[in-house]
């Protein structure tokens, strides 16, 4: 298939790893409150490919968290930055070391980027993370009303995706019915940030399959219009995105995805491959 890549513009963003913070109690759907680790830092044991769920933890990000203290440089960092782009640590012990970029995390506003083990043993809070960033404006020749977003050209490539019957056919390892799309929803950008399956409801959860989603997983949105904006329901459209943090213990959240693609018309399809996920195409 033919893409635009060659006219993408490659740029540079930069952030620093963040500290993690702790704001109080965090309260499950049946009111009982926990001190929990969170959002932010470095996050040595939980990694891209490690199962979503489970973790005594809320919004775990795998790898590292990054964040530039400047708002709008910030806001550059996640809009720009796409999953698969290469980050280097140009400060701290691994100075030179490639990691790649995970998702984008709203609300706290934190890129994630998956170094190696013995890398990421090196880190310190403050270390500073620059992304080549590659992808926002991607686009397949026929294929102009899907919007392809968040993803490096490379990623793209490397997936197998396939073009049959009029539609991308690409390989996921689940589909989530748009009923189970909870906070997040109504973001003006799904460039920016991500949206959470709602896990509340366990036995469901469960009957889909989805109890067993892994960080990094590529996954399938039904009815899910994230064209301009996030979360839109609309029938017949498709969603694709990968899963960026753990479940939660709070009311209307679960593991968080960030969208890669989305069509307000069935223009994707989905293939079920169990080892859809992005730690496939990391090349450390």
């Amino acid at each position: 298939m033919k893409t635009n890549k060659a006219h993408l513009v490659m740029q540079s963003v930069q952030g620093k790893i963040q500290h993690p913070s702790f704001s109080g109690y965090r309260v499950t759907t049946d009111g009982q409150p926990f001190i929990l680790p969170a959002t932010g830092g470095i996050t040595y044991n939980v990694k891209v490919g490690d199962c979503a769920f489970g973790w005594v933890g809320d919004h775990v990000e795998p790898g590292v968290s990054v964040k530039n203290e400047i708002d709008a440089h910030n806001a550059a960092l996640a809009v720009l930055s796409c999953v698969g782009n290469e980050a280097k640590l140009i400060t701290g012990d691994a100075k030179g070391s490639i990691g790649y970029v995970v998702g984008t995390h709203g609300g706290v506003e934190h890129l994630m980027v998956q170094f190696p083990q013995t890398v990421m043993e090196q880190l310190t809070i403050d270390d500073k993370i620059l992304v080549k960033a590659y992808g926002q404006g991607l686009e397949v020749e026929g294929f102009e009303d899907v919007k392809i977003m968040s993803m490096d050209p490379a990623l793209f490539e490397k997936m197998g995706i396939l073009i049959e019957a009029d539609q991308l056919v690409v390989p996921v390892v689940a589909v989530i019915p748009q009923y189970l799309m909870g906070s997040g929803v109504g973001s003006a950008y799904a460039q920016k940030g991500d949206y959470d399956l709602i896990t509340s409801d366990r036995a469901e959860i469960v009957a889909l399959g989805l109890d067993k989603l892994k960080f990094g997983d590529f996954v399938l949105l039904q009815d899910c219009d994230n064209t301009y904006g996030m979360g839109g329901r609309l029938k017949g459209a498709v969603s694709i995105g990968i899963v960026i943090h753990s479940d939660c213990i709070k009311m209307g959240h679960g593991p968080g995805i960030t969208i890669l693609m989305s069509s307000k018309t069935p223009r994707i399809n989905g293939l079920l491959v169990e080892s859809s996920n992005l730690s496939q195409y990391m090349e450390y």
